[in-house]
């Protein structure tokens, strides 16, 4: 039975660890506090955008969900976290780029339709999506951070969800346009973790415990979806007091669905393999 905890999960798109550890100074900083606690955690293969997505809330890999790349997107039929948690009497919420709607709600995307949704019945309860249409080298067609962390916070307030996820893919635009070892980089992590931070502290004021990390880090080419450090590692950190491994432990991809679950109280479907790293 769900035991009343609130969570949130706060994911940063394409974000390598050791920029994690160099330029979130926010971040870094509840962690030298005490109010928060870092690990490094580690992608799926292939470490592809959509991959990742699929894999962070359904527990299996992407050789069992069969998402092999960006463009294979289609309503996936294995449970996931808006889905159990909804049966479980949960509210759930969105605010992510439209792969999320059409994983986890029906597919194809309808702009019209599905930019926003109130659906009782879920498995999303309350549905805000954008699309990047027109993404592209030169104009990454990414909403204001601001905006999304602003509604996702609405959504906390007003709708009362239990359980919600943010996704933004600025920096992992930014990334594929500068990489990651230069000024435009380190500027736009800088404002990302100070635009961030006042919504975390809201957040835990309010009683969610928070999780920020990314789906998959990025090379120094800017790239991703291959088997290096750079391109798997990002940092995983947690404002709560569920009991986790040790600090030297990387953490399972695949166990951060079953983990929030059981965080939440609600029962881990089969599907799912991997044991949960957070205790209830």
């Amino acid at each position: 039975m769900p035991n009343g905890r609130k969570l949130l999960l706060i994911i940063l798109d394409g974000v390598p660890y050791a920029n994690w550890r160099r330029l979130f100074g926010n971040l870094e900083g509840w962690v030298a506090h005490g109010d928060a606690r870092v690990w490094r955690m580690r992608a799926v293969l292939p470490s592809t955008s959509a991959c990742c997505y699929a894999s962070i809330h359904t527990g299996v890999p992407p050789q069992v969900h069969k998402i092999w790349d960006n463009a294979s997107i289609r309503r996936l039929e294995f449970p996931d976290i808006f889905s159990e948690a909804t049966k479980a009497g949960l509210k759930t919420g969105a605010v992510t780029h439209s792969y999320w709607s059409e994983f986890f709600n029906r597919a194809p995307f309808d702009v019209v339709r599905d930019i926003e949704y109130d659906e009782p019945q879920g498995p999303i309860t309350h549905g805000r999506f954008h699309t990047m249409h027109g993404y592209g080298h030169v104009n990454q067609m990414t909403p204001a951070d601001y905006d999304l962390f602003g509604t996702l916070t609405r959504l906390a307030e007003v709708k009362g969800i239990d359980y919600g996820i943010l996704h933004t893919c600025t920096l992992d635009s930014m990334g594929h346009r500068f990489y990651h070892d230069c000024e435009e980089m380190d500027d736009a992590c800088f404002k990302m973790d100070a635009t961030l931070a006042p919504f975390i502290d809201r957040w835990r004021m309010a009683g969610y415990e928070v999780i920020v990390t990314a789906d998959h880090g990025q090379d120094v080419r800017g790239h991703h979806g291959g088997t290096t450090e750079a391109q798997r590692d990002f940092a995983f950190y947690y404002f709560g007091d569920a009991e986790m491994p040790g600090p030297d432990v990387v953490l399972d991809q695949l166990a951060l669905a079953p983990s929030i679950l059981t965080r939440l109280g609600v029962a881990v479907p089969d599907s799912m393999k991997a044991a949960p790293f957070m205790v209830a």
